[in-house]
């Protein structure tokens, strides 16, 4: 058997430092994007018909939902549509990918900050195969060029939303911003 030559050792040793710097440094940026994207969900079960919406599914709805906005929010901050691969299907998986796309063309991006939900539950399927929620979104929305905030605005949003039990999770079908009536 030959020996490794003392200097692709070194090399070696050299390049595992890079890796796990560079994997340590990855870390904490995404560490500190979890911290800054901390997505409140209230959910409001009590006016779904014709099915009352059991404890469990209310649980999941409001982990899956809240996993949903945080992935839009990294989505459009970072130009990417990886984050959207699990929380959406359809329409809304579409038009998200359509987003970021726009996004990368101008180089433009945006973030969603102090995200607020309020959900409300107005139709469950009898068979538990779907569930309309309509949301009260409100959050900060700074749009950057470049890195350089070009627009910053507090708003106010209204969304029908569609959620299908998948095999996991509860997935976003239809995410729709309509006018508040």
């Amino acid at each position: 058997m030959n020996p490794v030559p003392g200097s692709a050792i070194a090399h070696l040793r050299r390049a595992l430092r890079v890796v796990s710097v560079s994997a340590f440094i990855s870390c904490l940026a995404l560490s500190s994007y979890a911290a800054d994207s901390v997505v409140q969900v209230q959910l409001d079960t009590k006016n779904a018909t014709p099915r009352a919406v059991e404890s469990l599914t209310e649980r999941g709805i409001l982990r899956d939902y809240r996993f949903a906005w945080t992935s839009i929010a990294q989505a459009v901050e970072l130009n990417t549509a990886d984050p959207l691969e699990g929380p959406f299907a359809g329409e809304a998986k579409r038009l998200l990918r359509e987003t970021v796309v726009s996004q990368q063309r101008s180089g433009l991006s945006r973030q969603y900050v102090n995200q607020s939900h309020r959900l409300e539950a107005v139709f469950y399927a009898p068979e538990g195969d779907v569930i309309e929620l309509h949301d009260t979104a409100e959050y900060e929305i700074r749009i950057s060029d470049g890195g350089k905030i070009i627009h910053d605005e507090h708003v106010v949003m209204h969304f029908v939303v569609l959620m299908t039990p998948g095999a996991d999770r509860w997935v976003i079908r239809q995410l729709q911003a309509v006018p508040k009536s």
